[in-house]
């Protein structure tokens, strides 16, 4: 069992939520190593949305999120009322019950709307990166090998598209600050200081539980 597992069954848990390019595929992973702790990654990736919105394409999981969500999303045709809601409760569903088991599991989870669902978790540590869009962008560009034009167009896309999906499948907007315990511009902090904040700040919520 890890130092960081809290005694009774309560497994750390780290939810992160980020603005497009503000670091949180550097920075899960090493919490999760940092913590002994599965990573758990995004539903959707941002070549995953770029590529189904260019493609419009009505098949497969990331089209019936889009389908599901209307006309909020402004790259999506609208299509049969009835079949639409009936995407958003079985998708709402499904990624409510998979947030929870990887909760079960402990470990870090990114995106998911793991914030609002896990709220109310005992010892969960809830964390939002952000930081100035132009050094966002250029860090995008740079992980990814693209150019900025495209990091542009893919960061107009993506936080769009992140928010709509968390206001039209559960009724909240993740880039309010409510639901979250740490917010960090990784525009002023490096990454490796954002993992070590995130880190020290889960041991204290463990330390916490553990009473």
């Amino acid at each position: 069992m890890s130092a960081d597992t809290p005694i009774g069954g309560n497994l750390p848990i780290v939810t992160i939520f980020e603005s497009y390019g503000s670091g949180a595929s550097y920075v899960g992973p090493r919490v999760a190593e940092a913590l002994g702790l599965p990573f758990h990654r995004q539903a959707f990736s941002s070549e995953e949305i770029e590529e189904a919105e260019s493609r419009r394409e009505n098949e497969g999981l990331i089209a019936r999120v889009f389908g599901a969500l209307g006309t909020s999303y402004g790259g999506v045709d609208v299509g049969d009322v009835t079949a639409a809601q009936r995407d958003t409760y079985e998708l709402t569903t499904e990624n409510t019950r998979i947030v929870l088991d990887e909760a079960a599991r402990g470990g870090v989870i990114v995106g998911r709307n793991g914030a609002f669902i896990l709220a109310d978790r005992p010892g969960a540590l809830h964390v939002r990166l952000d930081g100035p869009l132009r050094q966002r962008v250029e860090r995008a560009a740079r992980d990814s090998g693209i150019d900025l034009a495209r990091a542009e167009k893919r960061q107009k896309r993506e936080d769009q598209a992140r928010a709509v999906m968390s206001i039209d499948l559960y009724g909240w907007d993740p880039r309010r600050d409510e639901y979250y315990d740490l917010v960090i511009n990784t525009g002023r902090l490096d990454l490796d200081t954002a993992v070590e904040i995130i880190v020290a700040a889960s041991r204290v919520r463990a330390r916490q539980l553990q009473g």
